[in-house]
């Protein structure tokens, strides 16, 4: 965990959630799926304006009406009490009645004049010998409210069929205009500018447009009968606007870094001219090489401080304007030069930042890591003026950072604990928004997966939390970002033996089109670096093992 101290702003309690339940009302049409939604009241308090699904607040009385609500056998206490919350909330707000008579069809608009809105729900259906169709309605997502809102609430989304022979209409209190869409031309009525949906709504949009109908959402719903994701977003500045992200999203873990209690504070702009600080302790300052490989650029960090002096991670090429830029912002107070690997974007600039503190009150700071193995290519030779070991921990003030040897990427590739703030400098090893090339010789696929289960290792023996790669923005969940990414190896590997079988005497670019058919042809040449590395295991494995 970051140590407090290390926190760029004073933290501060977000507001506590309130339970709440909203409900995706789905119908199908010859164009596709549709959902009803309705505009919330402009003097509202949350979201004043804005097209939303009906829903609001879980009361007392939704808990205590299980036993008029007919219910799944996999329906937990909790879900039932939120598909009772929204049931009463769609009568209350759109006058739809989601309740079985008691012949077990399902409730007419007759049934439903019989009912007054405004008077306790659960009960009137109970005297009219009716059952809520709790059954029938799934979880579909599980939203929290964004940590730097002033009102927050806890909110399932679920969702249900539209019960046929039912027209909507709308309180006039709270919502209006109830409209059936399809979730792809909300969407783009929303970036045209006129029909305002928040955050949330937008994302679950998204997600809805893939299904092809209203049976195909339910049945994705009752496989496991829990929320398909669950979402707590996240805020930041991208270019001068303020933007949101959920947890699979690049930005997430930079941001939970950054303001640990949600405050919009962080700016995501990539920069070459000045350095970003993520920690107090912690500085970034992306070289100015953007391209296919390199993403945004590579990042160069720091760690330390002005008393202690600092710690230079992957000083990245010899380009004289970013080394100076290095070497202004620590005031030339450099004790150690450390390089991930031999990279032509990671280690030629470990020489001349060397250089340019010769005059440094502290001598010249050693280049350390690994020298380049007899693999590496010649754009790749490095030699440390001190190899350092598995294991060691360099020290500078209260910081400490331990060495990992993680070849995979390259023979000589080394990652770095910050121990005592729980964050690991993954270099190439890890990177957010691609997955490295691992490229034989200098590479191999085996030392790259051993690797990975290294790293997991050490996030559960150190409570490592973030990864801050050479590419790309800080990762949050880091042991599950190494999960993740190792079963993304796999899973390629998998289609890798699918297409050796299918093209028992294919060529590697046969292979790849197979193989990588969901990466755009123009980066099957780099893919086929990684391709041969999984070829090379593949064929390492013992009979029967492929």
């Amino acid at each position: 965990m970051v140590r407090p101290q290390q926190l760029l702003h004073p933290q501060r309690e977000p507001a506590a959630t309130r339970p709440a339940a909203t409900v995706l009302l789905l119908r199908d049409s010859a164009q596709g799926i549709e959902v009803l939604m309705t505009r919330r009241s402009l003097t509202a308090s949350f979201a004043p304006g804005a097209y939303v699904f009906p829903g609001g607040g879980i009361d007392a009385l939704d808990a205590a009406s299980h036993a008029q609500a007919l219910r799944r056998d996999t329906q937990s206490d909790l879900h039932l009490t939120q598909a009772i919350a929204a049931i009463r909330e769609s009568f209350e707000e759109l006058g739809i009645l989601l309740a079985y008579k008691a012949n077990h069809s399902m409730a007419t608009e007759q049934d439903i004049a019989l009912l007054n809105r405004s008077q306790p729900f659960a009960a009137q259906c109970a005297a009219h010998g009716m059952k809520l169709a709790a059954d029938q309605v799934f979880v579909l997502a599980h939203w929290i409210t964004d940590r730097d809102l002033p009102k927050r609430f806890d909110v399932p989304f679920l969702v249900a069929r539209m019960p046929e022979g039912q027209t909507p209409v709308a309180d006039e209190s709270e919502q209006f205009e109830p409209v059936w869409v399809r979730p792809a031309d909300a969407l783009k009525r929303h970036e045209a500018g006129d029909f305002f949906i928040i955050f949330p709504t937008i994302r679950t949009l998204q997600r809805l447009t893939p299904f092809a109908d209203v049976q195909a959402v339910l049945d994705a719903c009752a496989v496991n009968d829990e929320p398909l994701w669950t979402s707590c977003p996240r805020a930041g500045w991208l270019a001068g606007k303020e933007e949101r992200y959920m947890e699979h999203e690049s930005p997430y873990g930079e941001l939970a870094l950054t303001s640990p209690d949600g405050q919009i504070v962080h700016h995501l702009d990539w920069q070459s001219d000045h350095p970003v600080a993520l920690l107090k302790n912690v500085q970034r300052l992306t070289a100015p090489n953007p391209g296919v490989m390199t993403g945004p650029g590579t990042n160069t960090y720091w760690v330390g401080d002005p008393l202690s002096g600092y710690i230079v991670i992957d000083p990245g090429p010899a380009d004289p304007d970013h080394l100076e830029k290095i070497w202004r912002a620590t005031s030339g107070q450099i004790r150690m030069i450390v390089c991930t690997h031999s990279h032509p974007d990671h280690s030629p600039g470990a020489k001349p930042l060397q250089a340019l503190c010769q005059d440094s009150p502290l001598g010249l700071p050693p280049v350390l890591g690994l020298a380049s193995a007899s693999t590496a290519n010649a754009q790749s030779q490095f030699t440390p003026d001190r190899n350092l070991a598995h294991g060691e921990v360099l020290k500078v003030g209260e910081h400490s950072l331990k060495v990992l040897h993680t070849p995979g990427h390259a023979a000589n590739h080394l990652c770095l604990a910050l121990l005592e703030d729980g964050l690991l400098f993954s270099g190439d090893h890890v990177l957010n928004g691609s997955t490295t090339v691992v490229n034989p010789p200098d590479g191999g696929m085996n030392d790259y997966l051993d690797s990975l289960d290294l790293l997991a290792s050490e996030c559960r023996t150190h409570k490592l939390e973030f990864i801050l790669p050479a590419h790309g923005y800080v990762l949050g969940f880091a042991e599950q970002a190494i999960a993740q990414l190792k079963a993304h190896r796999l899973k390629r590997e998998a289609k890798v033996i699918a297409a050796m079988r299918a093209l028992p005497n294919g060529t590697l670019e046969q292979w790849v089109a197979h193989a990588y058919d969901d990466v755009p042809p123009r980066l099957w040449p780099v893919a086929a670096r990684s391709l041969q590395a999984h070829v090379d295991r593949i064929q390492s494995m013992p009979p029967g093992n492929n």
